[in-house]
């Protein structure tokens, strides 16, 4: 049987008979036939966990803050960082005085609270220096007492909490009292800020607040503004921070569709990495993400809450996210519904405040009592740890998602989340560049209802059983252990034309073979091997977004972890017949008014063309379109005119798209099966 090594007081978790069946994991003499595909491929690595990965937040209000109970049952679930003093409190708190006029703060919440709390937990804070109502001398004397004073090493320091929403774009919830309510004007105090903190203790970090691509006002360029929000802040603050902060709160009416959105994370991360290094200046890739708040519309605080929890903190990892955190340990209930036979009361916090909703219809369970959120946490807890290596994963089903690292001893752990709130699924877990062992896995699980994570020997390492509605943690070892196998390669770099990129790394060791792969899914696409520490990859499509790892191979067949991974764009021909510009005219957030220019750079007319272009993601699509005829099929857009075009003409066309997600503008476009040069 498997013990967690961490302490779970009040946890609940719960140890099975080697031969007990986890969650209706049958035994492998039992197992049913498989109906869901997952693919776990070793050889697609992506980021490597961090050492404050896991976090969560705390406010001034919140009179349980740094208590013995909640620090202790946050050590228990693996928090790494505290964030203090509370989301939009923080641009009204003044930490010397330990007030929030026009806010409450609760007693025994004061900023030594909170750093004995934190020590206590284990965990680093990430500290909000008060940016609506407070000023950069303020924020240089916090970081004075903290690590100078008191000696508590805090590094990671916000200037404000969510500073587009002050007005500036229409809706105001975020105290400013600055006359300008820029993004320009924040930005400069953004440099103000970082100047004052960092003639203090230079080794701090700071960060800068953007949006999420595909949240509001992302997209939005108001009047006055030169860009948008993040573009605004990153072209003028770029060189004075250490850090970007965003929130995600894709919503959803229903769960179901506040789970699916997890979808996104890929494309956002990507746009959001990509905002940075094409407007943040030169060493732009020093600039960390941080996601501080995140959390659903449904389920807050039932099993789409932990089932969304678990997806999203996993998700955001692999893609270099340094550390996640949910909003928040305590919240309060609003109003109680049933959700897939539990009570959900509307409560964004981890644990139970104790207190009844406002009609007194129903009361929340005893103070600190765990909701499910919380549990998923603790599964987190045992499976990303510091040091692991998150790598490819794959599913044929919607409703079924995984996610796995690798760890330093060669341990593979997988997680694997079915959102179906009414089936079972049975799921075949298929390995790449990785081969289990035939000993029955460890699989720690959390399902619906539960009080806590259950904890045994069950299936096998190729099947394994999820109730309605849970999620499993897979953990299995290699079927035997390489302990002088090369290290992986370092470095990796790619110039991409059209059709080609060269790639190059750092090499691993003298007398290596190296084997570059493309993800795909759960299953990589080996793009080819050479002895060299560069290799050009042919055939490729233009205006393709691609992801490669490369792996070193000795001459006894022992195969390195995954480089960390590469991803580039390839772009359009240096020269053809058409030449295409698209541009995003007008947007407000969830759709745009887009412009295309077409060019006839032939020697000869073109009488009757049709330009077709596909849209990156799912959730884009084309409302209406004018100056030519416009369809959408699938993800493809056709744009088909009788009218000509004399060589050296242009013409112009335009349409309406919408979008529920991060707007990822298509980049290649071919007139008439030609592809065009995008300028």
């Amino acid at each position: 049987m498997y013990v967690s090594l961490r302490r779970r007081a009040g946890a609940g978790i719960v140890l099975l008979a080697l031969v007990s069946a986890v969650a209706g994991v049958p035994s492998a003499a039992g197992a049913a036939a498989t109906d869901v595909r997952v693919d776990v491929d070793a050889r697609a690595g992506l980021a490597t966990v961090g050492d404050a990965a896991l976090g969560v937040n705390h406010a001034v209000w919140d009179s349980q803050l740094g208590t013995p109970a909640v620090t202790d049952l946050l050590k228990d679930a693996g928090v790494q960082m505290v964030r203090y003093p509370g989301g939009s409190y923080a641009d009204i708190y003044h930490w010397q005085t330990h007030t929030a006029p026009g806010g409450y703060v609760a007693p025994n919440t004061d900023f030594d609270t909170f750093m004995a709390g934190a020590q206590r937990t284990g965990a680093q804070p990430m500290i909000i220096a008060n940016y609506g109502t407070g000023t950069a001398q303020e924020a240089a004397d916090w970081v004075r007492y903290a690590n100078v004073t008191k000696k508590y090493g805090a590094r990671y320091w916000t200037i404000g909490n969510e500073n587009y929403g002050n007005g500036h774009y229409g809706a105001s919830w975020e105290a400013d009292d600055h006359a300008d309510k820029s993004p320009k004007e924040y930005a400069e105090n953004v440099v103000a800020y970082a100047t004052a903190m960092k003639a203090v203790d230079p080794t701090i970090k700071v960060g800068a607040v953007l949006t999420m691509p595909g949240n509001w006002p992302d997209g939005i360029v108001a009047s006055g503004d030169s860009g948008t929000w993040n573009q605004e802040v990153l072209t003028r603050a770029g060189a004075a921070i250490d850090f970007v902060d965003v929130h995600w709160y894709p919503g959803g009416s229903t769960a179901a569709e506040g789970l699916g959105k997890t979808a996104q994370i890929q494309d956002a991360v990507y746009l959001l990495r990509r905002q940075i290094d094409q407007y943040a200046g030169a060493g732009a890739s020093r600039i960390g993400i941080s996601m501080t708040e995140t959390n659903v519309d449904v389920g807050r605080n039932t099993q789409p809450g932990a089932l969304f929890l678990a997806d999203v903190y996993s998700g955001l990892l692999a893609q270099g996210v340094f550390t996640v955190q949910w909003w928040n340990v305590h919240n309060g209930p609003d109003k109680a519904t049933t959700i897939a036979g539990q009570t959900d009361f509307n409560d964004f916090g981890l644990l139970s405040s104790g207190t009844c909703t406002a009609d007194n219809s129903a009361c929340e369970p005893p103070l600190n009592t765990p909701f499910a959120p919380y549990h998923a946490l603790s599964l987190l807890g045992d499976f990303a740890h510091t040091g692991d290596q998150f790598v490819g994963t794959g599913s044929d089903n919607a409703l079924v998602s995984a996610h796995a690292v690798r760890r330093a001893d060669g341990d593979l752990a997988v997680l694997v989340i079915n959102k179906d709130p009414d089936a079972a699924h049975t799921v075949s877990l298929n390995y790449h560049g990785f081969t289990p062992s035939a000993a029955v896995p460890v699989v720690e699980t959390f399902t619906n209802g539960a009080d806590g994570l259950t904890s045994g020997a069950a299936g096998t390492a190729g099947t394994q059983t999820l109730a309605p509605y849970s999620l499993a943690l897979v953990t299995v070892h290699p079927s035997r252990t390489e302990n002088a196998a090369p290290k992986a390669p370092g470095r990796l770099a790619a110039t991409a034309t059209d059709r080609t990129a060269s790639i190059s790394w750092a090499a691993s060791g003298p007398g290596l073979k190296y084997e570059v792969y493309r993800q795909n899914g759960g299953v990589s696409e080996l793009l080819g091997e050479t002895t060299g520490t560069s290799l050009t990859v042919p055939n490729l499509v233009p205006g393709r977004r691609y992801t490669v790892n490369v792996l070193a191979r000795d001459g006894a067949g022992r195969l390195s972890p995954a480089s960390a991974p590469l991803t580039f764009t390839t772009g359009s021909p240096a020269a053809s017949s058409c030449t295409v510009k698209f541009r995003d005219t007008n947007d407000w957030g969830n759709g745009y008014v887009g412009s295309i220019d077409i060019t006839n750079n032939g020697p000869a007319a073109i009488n009757g063309w049709t330009l077709t272009f596909t849209w990156p993601t799912g959730w884009q699509a084309l409302s209406s379109g004018w100056n030519a005829t416009w369809n959408q099929d699938g993800r493809t857009v056709r744009v088909t005119s009788d009218g000509g075009l004399t060589a050296g003409a242009s013409t112009s066309v335009g349409f309406v798209g919408s979008y529920s997600g991060p707007n990822v503008l298509p980049e290649s476009f071919t007139l008439n099966g030609t592809v065009c040069t995008t300028v």
